[in-house]
Protein backbone atom coordinates (compact mmCIF):
# COMPACT_ATOMS: atom_id res chain seq x y z
CA UNK A 1 0.00 0.00 0.00
CA UNK A 2 1.28 3.39 -1.36
CA UNK A 3 1.15 5.94 2.11
CA UNK A 4 -0.82 9.35 1.94
CA UNK A 5 2.44 10.79 2.55
CA UNK A 6 3.86 9.66 -0.45
CA UNK A 7 1.07 10.92 -2.28
CA UNK A 8 1.16 14.14 -1.03
CA UNK A 9 4.50 14.20 -2.32
CA UNK A 10 3.22 14.88 -5.90
CA UNK A 11 0.67 17.66 -4.88
CA UNK A 12 1.22 20.75 -7.34
CA UNK A 13 0.17 23.07 -5.38
CA UNK A 14 1.27 23.12 -1.93
CA UNK A 15 -0.75 25.14 0.78
CA UNK A 16 0.55 27.63 2.81
CA UNK A 17 -1.29 27.93 6.18
CA UNK A 18 -3.15 31.02 5.67
CA UNK A 19 -1.67 32.58 9.04
CA UNK A 20 1.63 33.10 6.56
CA UNK A 21 -0.36 35.25 4.37
CA UNK A 22 -0.86 38.60 4.14
CA UNK A 23 -4.31 40.46 2.20
CA UNK A 24 -3.38 43.75 0.56
CA UNK A 25 -5.51 46.87 -1.18
CA UNK A 26 -3.25 46.26 -4.07
CA UNK A 27 -4.02 43.02 -3.89
CA UNK A 28 -7.59 43.25 -3.66
CA UNK A 29 -7.96 45.86 -6.44
CA UNK A 30 -5.93 43.42 -8.82
CA UNK A 31 -8.01 40.36 -8.37
CA UNK A 32 -11.10 42.41 -9.02
CA UNK A 33 -9.77 43.54 -12.08
CA UNK A 34 -8.81 39.77 -12.69
CA UNK A 35 -11.88 38.46 -12.02
CA UNK A 36 -14.18 40.78 -14.57
CA UNK A 37 -11.61 40.37 -17.19
CA UNK A 38 -12.15 36.21 -17.20
CA UNK A 39 -16.02 37.02 -16.93
CA UNK A 40 -15.73 39.33 -19.79
CA UNK A 41 -13.24 37.32 -21.67
CA UNK A 42 -15.61 33.81 -21.12
CA UNK A 43 -18.55 35.57 -22.19
CA UNK A 44 -16.73 36.65 -25.34
CA UNK A 45 -15.56 32.92 -26.19
CA UNK A 46 -19.55 31.47 -25.38
CA UNK A 47 -20.82 33.76 -27.68
CA UNK A 48 -18.47 33.39 -30.49
CA UNK A 49 -18.70 29.27 -29.79
CA UNK A 50 -22.09 29.56 -30.17
CA UNK A 51 -22.28 31.95 -32.92
CA UNK A 52 -22.37 30.37 -36.90
CA UNK A 53 -19.51 30.90 -39.05
CA UNK A 54 -19.09 29.89 -42.95
CA UNK A 55 -16.14 29.28 -45.29
CA UNK A 56 -16.39 30.02 -48.86
CA UNK A 57 -14.47 28.25 -51.82
CA UNK A 58 -15.35 28.12 -55.28
CA UNK A 59 -14.86 24.37 -56.41
CA UNK A 60 -15.87 23.11 -59.86
CA UNK A 61 -19.82 22.25 -60.17
CA UNK A 62 -20.75 19.12 -59.08
CA UNK A 63 -24.47 19.83 -59.43
CA UNK A 64 -26.83 16.82 -58.39
CA UNK A 65 -29.57 18.34 -60.35
CA UNK A 66 -28.02 17.05 -63.81
CA UNK A 67 -26.80 18.64 -67.15
CA UNK A 68 -30.44 20.49 -67.51
CA UNK A 69 -31.04 23.44 -65.88
CA UNK A 70 -35.00 24.82 -65.08
CA UNK A 71 -35.51 29.01 -65.72
CA UNK A 72 -38.86 29.99 -65.05
CA UNK A 73 -39.93 33.51 -66.06
CA UNK A 74 -43.10 35.77 -65.93
CA UNK A 75 -42.86 38.66 -68.21
CA UNK A 76 -45.40 41.18 -69.31
CA UNK A 77 -45.21 42.53 -72.63
CA UNK A 78 -47.58 45.32 -73.20
CA UNK A 79 -47.44 45.46 -77.25
CA UNK A 80 -47.24 41.73 -78.60
CA UNK A 81 -50.13 39.82 -78.81
CA UNK A 82 -50.69 36.27 -77.32
CA UNK A 83 -51.62 35.23 -80.92
CA UNK A 84 -48.39 34.92 -81.92
CA UNK A 85 -46.17 35.17 -78.87
CA UNK A 86 -43.04 32.41 -78.88
CA UNK A 87 -40.56 31.35 -76.29
CA UNK A 88 -37.36 29.67 -78.45
CA UNK A 89 -34.36 28.10 -76.43
CA UNK A 90 -31.14 27.70 -78.29
CA UNK A 91 -27.35 26.79 -77.16
CA UNK A 92 -24.45 26.46 -78.43
CA UNK A 93 -24.10 22.74 -78.70
CA UNK A 94 -26.60 23.38 -81.87
CA UNK A 95 -30.26 22.62 -79.95
CA UNK A 96 -32.90 24.80 -81.40
CA UNK A 97 -36.23 24.32 -79.92
CA UNK A 98 -39.03 26.58 -81.41
CA UNK A 99 -42.91 27.80 -80.08
CA UNK A 100 -42.27 25.53 -76.63
CA UNK A 101 -46.03 25.02 -75.74
CA UNK A 102 -46.15 22.49 -73.46
CA UNK A 103 -44.40 24.26 -70.12
CA UNK A 104 -45.57 27.56 -71.48
CA UNK A 105 -48.67 29.68 -70.51
CA UNK A 106 -50.69 32.95 -72.01
CA UNK A 107 -53.01 35.53 -70.43
CA UNK A 108 -54.09 38.34 -73.01
CA UNK A 109 -53.39 41.71 -70.73
CA UNK A 110 -54.14 45.09 -71.57
CA UNK A 111 -51.82 48.61 -71.54
CA UNK A 112 -52.08 48.02 -67.53
CA UNK A 113 -50.44 44.48 -67.86
CA UNK A 114 -53.91 43.59 -66.01
CA UNK A 115 -55.51 40.22 -67.25
CA UNK A 116 -58.83 40.91 -69.91
CA UNK A 117 -59.03 36.96 -69.88
CA UNK A 118 -59.01 33.19 -69.92
CA UNK A 119 -55.62 31.36 -70.70
CA UNK A 120 -55.01 31.63 -74.36
CA UNK A 121 -54.12 28.69 -76.29
CA UNK A 122 -52.68 29.08 -78.89
CA UNK A 123 -51.18 24.96 -80.49
CA UNK A 124 -53.56 25.54 -83.40
CA UNK A 125 -51.14 27.96 -84.82
CA UNK A 126 -48.58 24.73 -85.06
CA UNK A 127 -50.61 23.35 -87.76
CA UNK A 128 -49.61 23.32 -91.35
CA UNK A 129 -52.06 25.87 -93.38
CA UNK A 130 -53.20 24.54 -96.82
CA UNK A 131 -53.23 27.29 -99.67
CA UNK A 132 -54.11 27.19 -103.27
CA UNK A 133 -51.36 27.37 -105.18
CA UNK A 134 -53.21 27.25 -108.99
CA UNK A 135 -55.18 29.94 -109.10
CA UNK A 136 -55.66 33.22 -110.89
CA UNK A 137 -54.43 36.54 -109.42
CA UNK A 138 -56.45 38.57 -112.05
CA UNK A 139 -59.58 36.97 -110.89
CA UNK A 140 -62.53 39.40 -109.76
CA UNK A 141 -62.41 40.77 -106.44
CA UNK A 142 -65.59 39.37 -104.34
CA UNK A 143 -64.66 40.83 -100.87
CA UNK A 144 -66.48 44.28 -99.99
CA UNK A 145 -63.69 47.18 -98.86
CA UNK A 146 -63.92 48.07 -94.99
CA UNK A 147 -62.69 50.79 -93.98
CA UNK A 148 -62.48 53.18 -90.69
CA UNK A 149 -65.54 55.07 -91.73
CA UNK A 150 -67.43 51.92 -92.88
CA UNK A 151 -66.58 49.49 -90.51
CA UNK A 152 -68.95 49.58 -87.86
CA UNK A 153 -71.68 50.28 -89.89
CA UNK A 154 -71.56 47.01 -91.85
CA UNK A 155 -70.07 44.88 -89.18
CA UNK A 156 -72.98 45.40 -86.88
CA UNK A 157 -75.76 45.39 -90.19
CA UNK A 158 -74.89 41.62 -90.70
CA UNK A 159 -75.73 38.50 -88.58
CA UNK A 160 -71.92 37.58 -89.68
CA UNK A 161 -68.99 39.18 -90.49
CA UNK A 162 -65.67 37.74 -91.54
CA UNK A 163 -62.69 40.01 -92.73
CA UNK A 164 -59.12 39.29 -93.88
CA UNK A 165 -56.50 42.19 -92.28
CA UNK A 166 -54.13 41.88 -94.60
CA UNK A 167 -50.77 43.88 -96.03
CA UNK A 168 -49.88 44.32 -99.81
CA UNK A 169 -46.43 43.10 -99.34
CA UNK A 170 -46.97 40.36 -97.07
CA UNK A 171 -46.40 37.06 -99.00
CA UNK A 172 -49.00 35.16 -96.92
CA UNK A 173 -51.71 37.80 -97.99
CA UNK A 174 -50.57 37.20 -101.65
CA UNK A 175 -51.24 33.96 -101.22
CA UNK A 176 -54.63 34.31 -99.62
CA UNK A 177 -55.69 37.12 -101.77
CA UNK A 178 -57.02 35.02 -104.82
CA UNK A 179 -58.50 32.28 -102.74
CA UNK A 180 -60.41 35.15 -100.24
CA UNK A 181 -61.64 37.12 -103.23
CA UNK A 182 -63.13 33.66 -105.28
CA UNK A 183 -64.70 32.50 -101.35
CA UNK A 184 -65.82 36.14 -101.26
CA UNK A 185 -67.42 35.80 -104.76
CA UNK A 186 -68.98 32.04 -104.04
CA UNK A 187 -70.77 33.28 -100.47
CA UNK A 188 -71.74 36.78 -102.36
CA UNK A 189 -74.05 34.67 -104.82
CA UNK A 190 -75.15 32.02 -102.53
CA UNK A 191 -75.85 34.62 -99.78
CA UNK A 192 -76.77 37.62 -101.58
CA UNK A 193 -75.80 41.24 -98.94
CA UNK A 194 -78.79 43.43 -99.96
CA UNK A 195 -81.57 40.28 -100.11
CA UNK A 196 -80.05 37.58 -97.33
CA UNK A 197 -77.92 39.81 -94.99
CA UNK A 198 -76.91 36.54 -93.32
CA UNK A 199 -72.83 37.03 -93.92
CA UNK A 200 -70.38 39.23 -95.41
CA UNK A 201 -66.54 38.77 -96.66
CA UNK A 202 -64.49 41.61 -96.50
CA UNK A 203 -61.28 42.96 -96.39
CA UNK A 204 -58.88 45.72 -94.60
CA UNK A 205 -55.55 47.05 -96.18
CA UNK A 206 -53.78 47.41 -92.84
CA UNK A 207 -50.88 49.59 -94.47
CA UNK A 208 -54.00 52.41 -95.12
CA UNK A 209 -56.04 51.60 -92.52
CA UNK A 210 -53.72 51.77 -89.31
CA UNK A 211 -55.58 52.64 -86.40
CA UNK A 212 -58.59 49.76 -87.60
CA UNK A 213 -56.21 47.15 -87.69
CA UNK A 214 -54.99 48.22 -84.03
CA UNK A 215 -58.60 48.96 -82.95
CA UNK A 216 -58.80 45.22 -83.45
CA UNK A 217 -55.02 44.17 -82.59
CA UNK A 218 -53.70 43.38 -85.46
CA UNK A 219 -50.16 42.36 -85.80
CA UNK A 220 -49.59 39.60 -87.78
CA UNK A 221 -50.76 39.25 -91.76
CA UNK A 222 -53.24 37.82 -93.37
CA UNK A 223 -55.44 37.64 -89.67
CA UNK A 224 -58.85 36.10 -90.58
CA UNK A 225 -61.51 37.94 -87.91
CA UNK A 226 -65.04 36.68 -87.25
CA UNK A 227 -67.80 39.14 -85.72
CA UNK A 228 -71.04 37.71 -85.26
CA UNK A 229 -74.13 40.48 -84.45
CA UNK A 230 -75.70 40.71 -81.09
CA UNK A 231 -72.99 39.30 -79.17
CA UNK A 232 -71.10 41.29 -76.43
CA UNK A 233 -70.40 44.37 -77.86
CA UNK A 234 -67.73 46.43 -76.46
CA UNK A 235 -68.58 49.71 -75.06
CA UNK A 236 -64.78 51.52 -74.90
CA UNK A 237 -65.14 50.93 -79.22
CA UNK A 238 -68.12 50.00 -80.13
CA UNK A 239 -67.30 46.80 -81.48
CA UNK A 240 -68.09 43.06 -81.46
CA UNK A 241 -66.14 40.85 -79.57
CA UNK A 242 -64.99 38.25 -82.04
CA UNK A 243 -62.84 35.41 -83.40
CA UNK A 244 -59.80 34.55 -85.30
CA UNK A 245 -59.83 32.16 -87.88
CA UNK A 246 -56.38 29.35 -88.37
CA UNK A 247 -57.80 26.93 -91.05
CA UNK A 248 -56.96 26.63 -93.95
CA UNK A 249 -57.08 29.05 -96.72
CA UNK A 250 -57.80 27.78 -99.97
CA UNK A 251 -61.10 28.07 -101.30
CA UNK A 252 -62.70 24.91 -100.69
CA UNK A 253 -61.86 24.92 -96.76
CA UNK A 254 -63.20 29.22 -96.77
CA UNK A 255 -66.68 28.54 -98.28
CA UNK A 256 -66.97 25.25 -96.00
CA UNK A 257 -66.50 27.15 -92.97
CA UNK A 258 -68.91 30.36 -94.28
CA UNK A 259 -71.18 27.26 -94.82
CA UNK A 260 -70.99 26.26 -91.20
CA UNK A 261 -70.95 29.63 -90.01
CA UNK A 262 -74.21 30.56 -91.86
CA UNK A 263 -75.90 27.11 -90.85
CA UNK A 264 -75.34 28.11 -86.91
CA UNK A 265 -77.76 30.72 -86.96
CA UNK A 266 -81.50 30.67 -86.08
CA UNK A 267 -83.58 29.77 -88.52
CA UNK A 268 -85.15 32.99 -89.02
CA UNK A 269 -82.22 35.32 -90.66
CA UNK A 270 -84.47 38.44 -88.98
CA UNK A 271 -83.20 37.37 -85.92
CA UNK A 272 -79.78 38.09 -84.19
CA UNK A 273 -77.40 35.31 -84.06
CA UNK A 274 -76.96 33.09 -81.06
CA UNK A 275 -73.41 32.49 -80.24
CA UNK A 276 -72.77 28.93 -81.21
CA UNK A 277 -69.25 27.75 -81.19
CA UNK A 278 -69.03 24.58 -81.40
CA UNK A 279 -69.88 23.92 -84.79
CA UNK A 280 -66.92 24.53 -86.44
CA UNK A 281 -64.72 21.69 -84.79
CA UNK A 282 -61.52 21.68 -86.62
CA UNK A 283 -60.02 23.78 -84.14
CA UNK A 284 -59.93 26.69 -86.84
CA UNK A 285 -61.72 29.15 -84.92
CA UNK A 286 -60.57 30.49 -81.65
CA UNK A 287 -61.70 33.36 -79.82
CA UNK A 288 -59.29 36.67 -80.64
CA UNK A 289 -57.00 38.19 -78.03
CA UNK A 290 -59.28 40.74 -76.51
CA UNK A 291 -55.94 43.11 -76.06
CA UNK A 292 -52.85 43.77 -77.81
CA UNK A 293 -50.63 42.09 -74.46
CA UNK A 294 -49.60 39.04 -73.21
CA UNK A 295 -48.22 37.83 -70.24
CA UNK A 296 -46.13 34.79 -70.57
CA UNK A 297 -45.20 32.39 -68.21
CA UNK A 298 -44.15 29.00 -67.16
CA UNK A 299 -41.17 27.54 -67.45
CA UNK A 300 -38.24 25.46 -70.09
CA UNK A 301 -35.17 23.57 -69.29
CA UNK A 302 -32.08 24.17 -70.92
CA UNK A 303 -28.13 22.18 -70.82
CA UNK A 304 -25.78 23.93 -68.95
CA UNK A 305 -23.72 25.43 -71.98
CA UNK A 306 -24.23 29.05 -72.88
CA UNK A 307 -27.20 29.67 -74.85
CA UNK A 308 -30.37 31.98 -75.89
CA UNK A 309 -33.86 32.13 -74.30
CA UNK A 310 -35.74 34.63 -76.89
CA UNK A 311 -39.69 35.88 -77.18
CA UNK A 312 -40.83 36.64 -80.25
CA UNK A 313 -43.66 37.16 -82.39
CA UNK A 314 -43.81 33.48 -84.62
CA UNK A 315 -45.69 32.18 -86.89
CA UNK A 316 -45.50 29.67 -90.07
CA UNK A 317 -48.12 31.63 -92.03
CA UNK A 318 -48.11 35.39 -91.03
CA UNK A 319 -45.74 38.23 -92.01
CA UNK A 320 -45.10 40.85 -89.31
CA UNK A 321 -44.32 44.49 -90.03
CA UNK A 322 -41.04 44.47 -88.13
CA UNK A 323 -40.91 48.60 -87.80
CA UNK A 324 -44.31 48.48 -86.17
CA UNK A 325 -43.36 45.69 -83.55
CA UNK A 326 -42.84 46.88 -79.93
CA UNK A 327 -41.30 44.21 -77.62
CA UNK A 328 -40.95 46.29 -74.31
CA UNK A 329 -41.79 44.16 -71.37
CA UNK A 330 -42.04 44.10 -67.73
CA UNK A 331 -40.20 41.38 -65.75
CA UNK A 332 -42.30 39.88 -62.74
CA UNK A 333 -40.09 36.82 -62.09
CA UNK A 334 -37.06 35.24 -63.52
CA UNK A 335 -34.97 32.59 -61.65
CA UNK A 336 -33.19 29.39 -62.27
CA UNK A 337 -32.82 25.98 -60.45
CA UNK A 338 -35.32 24.60 -58.25
CA UNK A 339 -37.54 26.88 -56.01
CA UNK A 340 -36.30 27.63 -52.31
CA UNK A 341 -39.21 27.40 -49.87
CA UNK A 342 -39.06 30.56 -47.51
CA UNK A 343 -39.17 28.91 -44.77
CA UNK A 344 -35.70 27.30 -45.71
CA UNK A 345 -34.50 30.64 -47.17
CA UNK A 346 -35.16 32.11 -44.04
CA UNK A 347 -32.88 29.45 -42.42
CA UNK A 348 -29.75 30.44 -45.47
CA UNK A 349 -30.06 34.10 -44.27
CA UNK A 350 -29.74 32.98 -40.75
CA UNK A 351 -26.50 31.10 -41.56
CA UNK A 352 -24.98 33.33 -44.08
CA UNK A 353 -27.29 36.96 -44.55
CA UNK A 354 -25.68 37.76 -47.98
CA UNK A 355 -26.92 34.90 -50.23
CA UNK A 356 -30.42 35.14 -52.33
CA UNK A 357 -29.07 38.79 -52.56
CA UNK A 358 -29.25 38.40 -56.49
CA UNK A 359 -31.24 35.62 -57.66
CA UNK A 360 -34.58 38.46 -58.54
CA UNK A 361 -32.22 40.86 -59.97
CA UNK A 362 -34.12 41.31 -62.79
CA UNK A 363 -37.90 41.02 -60.89
CA UNK A 364 -39.86 43.73 -60.92
CA UNK A 365 -37.98 45.80 -63.70
CA UNK A 366 -39.31 47.36 -67.12
CA UNK A 367 -37.77 47.49 -70.27
CA UNK A 368 -39.74 49.91 -72.42
CA UNK A 369 -38.73 50.68 -76.31
CA UNK A 370 -39.59 54.21 -76.06
CA UNK A 371 -40.32 56.25 -79.59
CA UNK A 372 -36.98 58.12 -79.26
CA UNK A 373 -35.45 54.81 -80.33
CA UNK A 374 -36.92 54.20 -82.92
CA UNK A 375 -38.57 51.03 -85.07
CA UNK A 376 -36.42 47.34 -84.85
CA UNK A 377 -35.20 47.49 -81.27
CA UNK A 378 -34.40 44.38 -80.04
CA UNK A 379 -33.99 44.34 -75.99
CA UNK A 380 -31.06 41.81 -74.68
CA UNK A 381 -30.43 40.68 -71.39
CA UNK A 382 -26.85 39.70 -70.64
CA UNK A 383 -27.10 37.29 -67.45
CA UNK A 384 -24.14 35.20 -66.00
CA UNK A 385 -25.11 32.44 -63.62
CA UNK A 386 -23.68 30.92 -60.97
CA UNK A 387 -24.62 28.16 -58.74
CA UNK A 388 -24.27 28.42 -54.81
CA UNK A 389 -24.26 26.08 -52.15
CA UNK A 390 -24.87 25.61 -48.68
CA UNK A 391 -23.70 22.84 -46.49
CA UNK A 392 -24.28 22.69 -42.69
CA UNK A 393 -21.91 21.85 -40.12
CA UNK A 394 -23.82 18.27 -40.20
CA UNK A 395 -22.94 17.94 -43.93
CA UNK A 396 -26.86 18.24 -44.72
CA UNK A 397 -27.03 19.95 -47.79
CA UNK A 398 -29.20 23.32 -46.78
CA UNK A 399 -30.02 25.13 -50.34
CA UNK A 400 -29.07 24.81 -53.79
CA UNK A 401 -29.49 27.90 -56.06
CA UNK A 402 -28.21 30.04 -58.74
CA UNK A 403 -27.85 33.58 -58.71
CA UNK A 404 -26.93 35.81 -61.78
CA UNK A 405 -25.76 39.40 -62.59
CA UNK A 406 -27.83 40.80 -65.47
CA UNK A 407 -26.75 43.50 -68.13
CA UNK A 408 -29.31 44.54 -70.44
CA UNK A 409 -29.07 46.99 -73.56
CA UNK A 410 -31.15 47.60 -76.34
CA UNK A 411 -30.22 47.15 -80.19
CA UNK A 412 -31.29 47.98 -83.30
CA UNK A 413 -32.24 45.13 -85.22
CA UNK A 414 -32.63 44.40 -88.99
CA UNK A 415 -34.90 40.80 -88.70
CA UNK A 416 -38.06 40.93 -86.61
CA UNK A 417 -37.32 42.39 -82.73
CA UNK A 418 -37.03 40.19 -80.14
CA UNK A 419 -36.37 39.90 -76.23
CA UNK A 420 -33.04 37.85 -75.56
CA UNK A 421 -32.11 36.29 -72.67
CA UNK A 422 -28.29 35.15 -73.14
CA UNK A 423 -27.42 32.76 -70.80
CA UNK A 424 -23.69 32.25 -69.60
CA UNK A 425 -23.98 29.35 -67.28
CA UNK A 426 -20.23 28.96 -65.14
CA UNK A 427 -18.92 25.68 -65.17
CA UNK A 428 -17.95 26.40 -61.21
CA UNK A 429 -19.97 26.84 -58.41
CA UNK A 430 -19.35 28.52 -54.80
CA UNK A 431 -19.34 26.43 -52.01
CA UNK A 432 -20.09 28.03 -48.86
CA UNK A 433 -19.56 25.60 -45.56
CA UNK A 434 -20.73 26.34 -42.21
CA UNK A 435 -18.03 25.55 -40.24
CA UNK A 436 -18.21 23.78 -36.91
CA UNK A 437 -16.63 24.96 -34.13
CA UNK A 438 -14.66 22.21 -31.61
CA UNK A 439 -15.97 22.15 -27.92
CA UNK A 440 -12.49 20.82 -26.85
CA UNK A 441 -10.80 24.17 -28.73
CA UNK A 442 -13.59 26.25 -26.63
CA UNK A 443 -12.74 24.61 -23.29
CA UNK A 444 -9.28 24.90 -24.16
CA UNK A 445 -9.47 28.63 -24.89
CA UNK A 446 -11.02 29.34 -21.86
CA UNK A 447 -8.34 27.35 -19.47
CA UNK A 448 -6.00 30.04 -21.02
CA UNK A 449 -7.95 32.79 -20.29
CA UNK A 450 -8.42 31.97 -16.66
CA UNK A 451 -4.79 30.62 -15.87
CA UNK A 452 -3.11 33.49 -18.37
CA UNK A 453 -4.84 36.07 -16.45
CA UNK A 454 -4.34 34.94 -12.90
CA UNK A 455 -0.85 34.23 -14.15
CA UNK A 456 -0.64 38.12 -15.09
CA UNK A 457 -2.66 39.34 -11.95
CA UNK A 458 0.17 37.59 -9.57
CA UNK A 459 2.67 38.82 -11.92
CA UNK A 460 1.59 42.13 -11.32
CA UNK A 461 0.77 42.14 -7.94
CA UNK A 462 4.15 40.63 -7.21
CA UNK A 463 5.53 43.01 -8.58
CA UNK A 464 3.47 46.37 -6.75
CA UNK A 465 3.76 44.83 -3.65
CA UNK A 466 7.51 44.95 -3.59
CA UNK A 467 8.13 47.72 -5.10
CA UNK A 468 5.55 49.21 -2.32
CA UNK A 469 7.91 47.56 0.47
CA UNK A 470 11.06 48.93 -1.31
CA UNK A 471 9.59 52.66 -0.98
CA UNK A 472 8.67 51.83 2.53
CA UNK A 473 12.29 50.57 3.24
CA UNK A 474 13.71 53.86 1.38
CA UNK A 475 11.59 56.08 3.48
CA UNK A 476 12.58 53.97 6.69
CA UNK A 477 15.99 54.61 6.06
CA UNK A 478 16.00 58.49 5.42
CA UNK A 479 14.44 58.79 8.87
CA UNK A 480 17.19 57.13 10.14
Amino acid sequence: MISSTKIKSVDFYRKIPRDLTEASLSGAGLSIIAALSIMFLFGMELNDYLSVSASTSVIVDNSSDGEFLRIDFNISFPALSCEFGSVDVSDALGTNRLNITKTVRKFSIDSNLKPTGAEFHSEYLANVIKHDDKLDDESPEGAFVFTANNFDKYAHQFLITVVNFYAPWCYWSQRLKPSWEKAAKIIKERYDPEMDGRILLGKVDCTQEGVLCRRHHIQGYPSIRIFRKGTDVRSDHGHHEHESYYGDRDVDSLVKTMETLVASLPAESQKLALEDKSNVSDGAKRPAPSAGGCRIEGYVRVKKVPGNLIISARSDAHSFDASQMNMSHVINHLSFGRKVSPRVMSDVKRLIPYVGNSHDRLNGQSFINTHDLGANVTIEHYLQVVKTEVVTRKDYKLVEEYEYTAHSSVAQSLHIPVAKFQLELSPMQVLITENQKSFSHFITNICAIIGGIFTVAGIMDSILHNTLRMMKKVELGKNF
